[in-house]
């Protein structure tokens, strides 16, 4: 069974500070994640993790995953300028975008990140925006379904992302005329995948492009970036990714397919997220009101603006009722937040413990595309978010929102000049 990070008597002391609904972090654990990683891969002299910053965009969480040794996966001008602020530059960065506007791809170029090419006609828009760097990495999608076994995981062939063999090539090629010396490959094939298997196959499917690559352009390859995709198990049923598994998986793969080719100095990335950041922060909401209808329905005070997926996906987000993790789970119930939107649910006839008005329910892995995914439908504004550190204390890493900042764009103007705040 899943198991909260954090206590009932804990919430109950936190919420004497900040009200709920909050999404709340977990120090200890995205530590000690970060660190098995880089274990994992450790047999890979250059490798590293840039953590996904879509995920959780946060600074005090980026900064602990900086301080593990992780860089930065960036992929809109924002998230550049956030890092930048962190003092992250160069190889710290990975800026993997797609349709890029020209000022993302003269910001990246400034900072000195590694700009990963979504389409073979970007070679020529980069070039005209910012110039060609001498380092420069390519996305590749290879097309029809990619699948491991008899399960399809996903189908590249309708997806937006990346470039074929051929405009890989053709890429390679046209890059080397404009100066290029070193070069990346990176793909993305499927996402959220609870299989020990997805990237030693995704790293076999690339370090043979890499070996045609060098053979057809005579290129140097530098990275490999396997990209994100190793997920998380959001229901309890499903066992966790071993990551050391996986890292053992690729590490086979790259000495069976590039160090007989002489390419054993290609460094191998990772741009995880969710992995990354999911298990180790929750949304705490605190159970308002019951409803006794055609169903059962216990509303809460958070709702999509702070966590969207279950809403936008219909996805699984196991919840615990802090306080009566021992008792039977023998209510069905609906429990949903306020939105006018009746897919406004984060579950749909969950057998859970009795609710009693005032409990506080524990809404497991929403420590990635969490928080960031929220919006201000309905005009509801967006929680805080705190960090409970190693050493027991919670210190709160962005204050909820507040009207202010909901009528902020307003403020060219004195058309809101009465609201009272």
């Amino acid at each position: 069974m899943k198991k909260p990070f954090v206590s009932k008597e804990k919430i109950e002391e936190i919420v004497k500070q900040y009200p709920t609904p909050f999404h709340i972090y977990d120090e200890k654990g995205i530590r000690e994640n970060a660190r098995k990683i880089k274990e994992a891969f450790s047999w890979n002299k250059g490798f590293r993790e840039y953590f996904a910053v879509k995920a959780t965009p946060n600074p005090f969480i980026i900064n602990i995953l900086k301080e593990e040794g992780c860089g930065a996966d960036c992929s809109s001008m924002t998230e550049l300028m956030l890092v930048e602020a962190l003092g992250m530059k160069n190889d710290d960065i990975m800026f993997s975008s797609n349709v890029t506007p020209a000022d993302e791809y003269i910001k990246a170029k400034e900072l000195g990140a590694y700009i990963n090419l979504d389409d073979y006609t970007h070679v020529e828009f980069l070039e005209n925006a910012a110039g060609i760097p001498e380092t420069i990495c390519c996305r590749y999608n290879p097309g029809g379904v990619f699948s491991l076994g008899t399960e399809i995981m996903d189908n590249p062939g309708d997806a937006k992302y990346g470039m074929t063999k051929e405009q890989m090539v053709s890429a390679y090629k046209k890059l080397m005329e404009k100066g290029a010396r070193n070069f990346g490959i990176h793909a993305f094939l499927a996402s959220n995948t609870v299989d020990n298997t997805y990237y030693p196959t995704l790293a076999k499917i690339l370090f043979e492009l890499a070996v045609a690559l060098k053979n057809e352009t005579g290129a140097h390859i530098s990275f490999i970036n396997l990209s994100g995709g190793i997920g998380v198990p959001y229901t309890p049923d499903k066992e966790p990714n071993d990551i050391m598994v996986i890292g053992e998986g690729v590490r086979r793969e790259y000495e069976k397919i590039l160090v007989p080719e002489g390419m054993d100095d290609v460094a191998i990335f990772t741009e995880l997220g969710r992995f990354m950041l999911a298990p180790y922060g929750a949304l705490i909401t605190k159970a308002i009101h019951e409803k006794h209808i055609y169903k059962e329905y216990i509303g809460v005070d958070a709702c999509a603006v702070n966590l969207m997926r279950p809403a936008m996906y219909g996805a699984y987000h196991h919840i615990t009722v802090l306080g009566k993790e021992d008792e039977p789970c023998s209510y069905k119930y609906d429990v949903t937040g306020s939105l006018c939107e009746n897919n406004d649910k984060f579950a749909i006839d969950r057998m859970l413990p009795k609710i009693e008005m005032g409990d506080y329910l524990y809404i497991h892995d929403a420590g990635a595309h969490g928080y960031s995914m929220g919006y201000n439908y309905n005009g509801k504004l967006r929680s805080a978010e705190l960090l409970l550190k190693e050493d027991g204390d919670v210190e709160m890493i962005r204050r909820a929102e507040t009207a202010k900042d909901y009528f902020a764009t307003f403020d060219f103007c004195d058309i809101l000049s009465g609201v009272k705040y």
